[in-house]
């Protein structure tokens, strides 16, 4: 007997395809073996794509639905509604006010300009100087307004682009991001550059990453690893530079990003991995030692978004609070957002995006060597830079200095903890996880809590409106660490919520029953297309 061979279980197939194409013409083989590869082919294609073979047939499937006339009808008729609602708000806010849709056939003398821009800034419901606003106004001191004002006049006009004309102003950001980087326990090989904000931050590490994967690990179809937690900055990085973005789930009794779920998501393709410290949503931070130690073992950066942090996450535990590592001195952390213009206390406009080593950086510039015009280079998305956003910043540093910011970070992380310990005794809510630093998010399982945002809103409060799940949130800043504030806060907080428990079960009304409504539609489309409508009406003017 001859011994068994891989030949006796390839002749059955071999022999089945003989029989099967003995009897066609040449050009039929040839074309149903081109129709069977290219048919496998995109089928691989369609399996394999970053977004999941769910989620693109749903969102088709309410495509094609929004095709049905009645369907259409209903859609065209809300968003008609929307845009009306949103319209009439910006009417009614500057009703007082007079439009101009020309330029004024003289020019208007100061008096007149001053007179109008106070004006314009009396508008709105809130006056967000004593202290109800959550986020938004991170410090207010009339004695830095009016250093700032004089440092930015003074430098108004230059721009660091031109660095032979402004060397200064190049030195004055040079010092913004080293001591920045001192902050955040960076070396001497860490580096970074000043941006307008957190998103443009986050949006430069993002491009810098892309371009060093694809450089150095020839990566075409980038995907970053996040929670699903982080700044949707990343979600609009991800679609201005065509990078996947794979959101994990976060733990439902910490909301901090499941590390072993976060693992799972990481593949060949994956550039970036991303954790906050805190994130915006709950102020809960994530395990970025366990996130930096799977960048170690993959070979892949980490950014840490430290952007709503800023200076009070990087000197909590100076300030005598317990706090897990987050910044460069843990072992695989390569770069670290941060707004100095929030917990900065600088004007808006300003924030730092810091490296490792410049080998990022290097990535995050944009050069074009061929131009007419010369060879052109920048550090960020802006050709020209305000340099005086860049000296403002750098003269409230210079003023705060490390004893104002560490007295600063006391000062609010002292109140934080005052009102979630008054939250904690409140019945009828509860915090969601463990704040890290100053955002307390409250939500509750007895109550539509975004009644309870209604009923603070009315008495001149203004949180955040959280969703999936429901819930509200209160960014703790210095303008709340003035006297009474905080006793203010939980005041109002114990009477509102001890009214709606009387009445738990009632619906929410009026616009926040806007904010539980837009979560239950399974469309998420048509939210964006609101969200549209929303922005197109900040640029309302009338057409007369």
């Amino acid at each position: 007997m001859r011994p068994f061979s891989g030949s006796d279980c390839i002749k059955p197939v071999t022999d089945g395809i003989n029989r099967a194409f003995g009897s066609r013409e040449p050009w039929q083989v040839a074309t149903i073996t081109a129709s069977t590869i290219l048919g496998t082919v995109w089928i691989w294609t369609v399996l394999n794509q970053d977004e999941s073979l769910y989620a693109r047939g749903k969102r088709q499937f309410f495509r094609l639905a929004r095709k049905v006339p009645a369907v259409r009808r209903q859609v065209e008729t809300e968003l008609a509604k929307a845009k009306n609602d949103f319209e009439s708000e910006i009417k009614k806010n500057n009703q007082h006010l007079t439009y101009s849709l020309r330029l004024p056939e003289k020019g208007m003398s100061k008096q007149q300009i001053l007179a109008l821009v106070d004006e314009h800034l009396k508008t709105g419901h809130y006056d967000w100087r004593d202290g109800r606003v959550s986020g938004a106004v991170y410090g207010y001191k009339p004695e830095l307004v009016e250093l700032v004002t004089e440092v930015y006049g003074k430098a108004s006009y230059t721009n660091p682009l031109h660095a032979d004309l402004f060397p200064g102003v190049c030195k004055m950001e040079a010092e913004v991001v080293r001591m920045a980087c001192t902050l955040f326990n960076g070396n001497s090989e860490s580096c970074g550059t000043m941006t307008t904000g957190g998103t443009e931050s986050i949006c430069m590490a993002m491009k810098a990453y892309r371009d060093y994967a694809r450089e150095h690990k020839g990566i075409t179809k980038p995907n970053i690893v996040v929670p699903r937690t982080v700044h949707a900055a990343f979600d609009k990085g991800g679609q201005y530079f065509n990078i996947h973005v794979r959101y994990v789930d976060v733990d439902p009794d910490t909301y901090e990003v499941n590390i072993k779920k976060f693992k799972s998501a990481i593949n060949s393709n994956t550039i970036l991995l991303v954790g906050s410290a805190p994130n915006f949503p709950y102020g809960t931070m994530d395990n970025i030692e366990g996130i930096a130690a799977l960048g170690v073992k993959y070979n892949i950066p980490v950014h840490v978004d430290a952007c709503l942090g800023s200076f009070v996450v990087a000197l909590v535990r100076h300030a005598g609070y317990q706090l897990r590592p987050f910044d460069f001195a843990v072992k695989g952390v390569t770069s670290i957002s941060a707004d100095t213009h929030k917990y900065g206390f600088a004007p808006k406009g300003s924030s730092v995006i810091m490296y490792s080593h410049k080998k990022y950086k290097d990535h995050q510039f944009t050069v074009t060597t061929d131009w007419p015009g010369g060879v052109y280079g920048s550090p960020t998305v802006n050709g020209s830079r305000a340099g005086g956003i860049i000296a403002a910043c750098w003269a409230t540093m210079m003023s705060f200095g490390y004893e104002g910011y560490l007295e600063a970070t006391k000062r609010i992380v002292d109140t934080a903890r005052y009102i979630e310990r008054g939250v904690r005794q409140i019945d009828g809510i509860f915090i969601f996880g463990k704040p890290a630093t100053s955002v307390i998010a409250i939500g509750s399982n007895i109550f539509d809590i975004f009644r309870l945002s209604d009923s603070l809103c009315k008495l001149g409060w203004n949180l955040n409106a959280l969703q999936f799940p429901s819930g509200i949130h209160i960014c703790i800043t210095d303008m709340h660490t003035k006297p009474g504030v905080a006793d203010k806060f939980l005041t109002d907080l114990r009477s509102c919520t001890a009214e709606i428990m009387k009445d738990p079960g009632q619906p929410v009304v009026g616009k926040m029953a806007l904010y539980g409504m837009a979560q239950s539609i399974p469309d998420r489309s048509v939210i964006g297309e609101v969200t549209r409508l929303f922005l197109h009406s900040m640029y309302y003017t009338p057409e007369k």
